[in-house]
């Protein structure tokens, strides 16, 4: 279904530049797919598309966006969410840490990690399980990067740490209650 989905995208958005000789605005582009999911949901003999996505991008109308639709075809426009299991737990985390105009890109990747820590069904974050994209505009042109092992390890090393030393003040300030009388 995503691979499907995916596709149809990709010819949404190459018929609206063929046909305006721009790109198609992210809402309108999510709006449209939307309408196609939506679709299914009511028609006898097909199935609807199990599948929620993440929509991010970037146009000359609002700026960088991110959208998420359901299997229905309800979609809406986030400043940070996410899809999945454990859903709940991190948009509330999303909600307590992300702050609009004061997270840089660096921010909100070591947030990518330490919310994916705390929601993701594992024991120890590696690079193997998880992969990050960032979306920024470089020289006009809107530019998708998908971060490299290394770099994602980098990250989850650098939340290890913060991690322990968090504790160990934490254990500290324990011990030190403990002594008073």
């Amino acid at each position: 279904d995503a691979n499907l989905l995916t596709n149809e995208l990709r010819l949404i958005g190459q018929r609206y530049k063929y046909q305006y000789g721009e790109s198609i605005p992210c809402e309108q582009l999510v709006s449209w797919l939307c309408d196609i999911k939506q679709a299914y949901t009511q028609s006898g003999g097909k199935r609807p598309f199990g599948v929620s996505i993440l929509y991010m991008g970037w146009d000359k109308h609002f700026g960088y966006q991110l959208y998420q639709s359901d299997p229905s075809g309800n979609y809406g426009g986030w400043k940070a969410t996410c899809i999945g299991n454990n859903w709940n737990a991190a948009v509330s985390m999303l909600k307590q840490e992300y702050k609009e105009d004061e997270t840089s890109l660096q921010d909100a990747l070591d947030l990518s990690i330490k919310v994916l820590s705390k929601t993701l069904d594992m024991t120890k974050l590696t690079p193997e399980k998880i992969e990050l994209a960032t979306l920024t505009r470089e020289n006009g042109k809107t530019q998708i990067k998908i971060l490299p092992a290394d770099q994602v390890d980098e990250l989850i090393k650098k939340y290890e740490k913060v991690e322990a030393e968090l504790e160990a003040a934490k254990k500290e300030k324990e011990k030190a209650q403990a002594q008073k009388p």
